[in-house]
């Protein structure tokens, strides 16, 4: 299965990277939207996610995945340069799920590979 996402061309020596400007992009060639209005929507879905997560709700996302704030309790930790005992506090962590209709495109291109 290939779309147009999967031909997207990296232009740096890092691992490659799906960006908002390439998603707006993508908005403006194959919907139409004006690049105006592509940065917007794709800014508005980032700040929708983002909102959620902080505010606590889970942000569940059909066929691709579930991003769940899970809250870490305080622990025992060290520091790895002096070995000393260094007390780690609470707090909240945004984990990702992906569905497994994601996780099989995933392993279908690797086989395929």
């Amino acid at each position: 299965m290939s779309t147009p996402l999967m031909e997207l061309a990296v232009e740096t020596l890092e691992t490659p990277a799906l960006t908002k400007a390439q998603l707006a992009d993508l908005l403006f060639e194959q919907i139409g939207l004006n690049k105006r209005e592509s940065k917007d929507m794709i800014d508005a879905f980032f700040d929708l996610v983002t909102d959620s997560l902080v505010s606590g709700t889970d942000v569940k996302i059909s066929g691709f995945g579930n991003f769940q704030i899970r809250t870490k309790a305080p622990r025992p930790g060290r520091n790895p340069r002096t070995g000393e005992p260094v007390a780690i506090e609470a707090r909240r962590v945004v984990t990702f799920h992906a569905s497994p209709k994601l996780k099989d495109l995933v392993q279908d291109s690797a086989d395929a590979a």
